[in-house]
């Protein structure tokens, strides 16, 4: 990895991602784009096992950054979630290239900004345990990532990020019906 390579933020952001990601494969199967959201999410698991160390797939980035830009110009403007997807779409685009230092000109905190401006574009009021709020809840997602990334390294910000995602993705469920 490169020496300006920032591993701590990237995993972040990616965890954000793919947590964020839970809702958005709802609202791509709804709306019949699922087979855009696959190769994204298999970009975004090439990021996680890159920072577990192993190589980057040109392949699978290429096509996950390619995907975001699709799926964002692609969903309906009319669906709800909309705003969100589009956000979403951001937070990828901004945790591949996380994945370049040399070509980047974007920071883990700016694009950590993607997951949270998505949280708040939700259409609607949520009930997640004490949370009214997707956005309070992401913020609070993004507290405890990072505390358990600093406790328990990697594998323990993975098995968090499977339990919020699951989260997002019910809450997605619910809001559509």
């Amino acid at each position: 990895m490169d020496e300006a390579f920032d591993a701590a933020g990237t995993a972040l952001c990616c965890a954000a991602a793919i947590r964020l990601g839970g809702a958005v494969q709802v609202l791509t199967t709804r709306s019949a784009l699922l087979d855009h959201y696959n190769p994204i999410m298999a970009g975004l698991e090439n990021i996680t096992a890159f920072l577990d160390g192993r190589g980057l797939d040109d392949n699978l980035l290429g096509s996950a950054f390619a995907e975001s830009w699709s799926l964002d110009a692609r969903y309906p403007a009319d669906l709800a979630g909309h705003a969100f997807v589009k956000g979403w779409s951001s937070l990828v685009f901004g945790t591949v290239v996380l994945t370049r230092p040399k070509h980047q000109n974007i920071t883990s905190a700016k694009t950590l900004e993607f997951a949270s401006k998505a949280a708040a574009s939700w259409p609607t009021a949520v009930r997640i345990g004490s949370f009214d709020s997707l956005l309070r809840f992401e913020a609070a997602c993004q507290q405890e990532a990072e505390a358990r990334m600093r406790e328990g390294g990697l594998p323990a910000l993975w098995k968090l990020t499977e339990d919020r995602t699951k989260q997002y993705r019910q809450t997605t469920e619910q809001f559509i019906g």
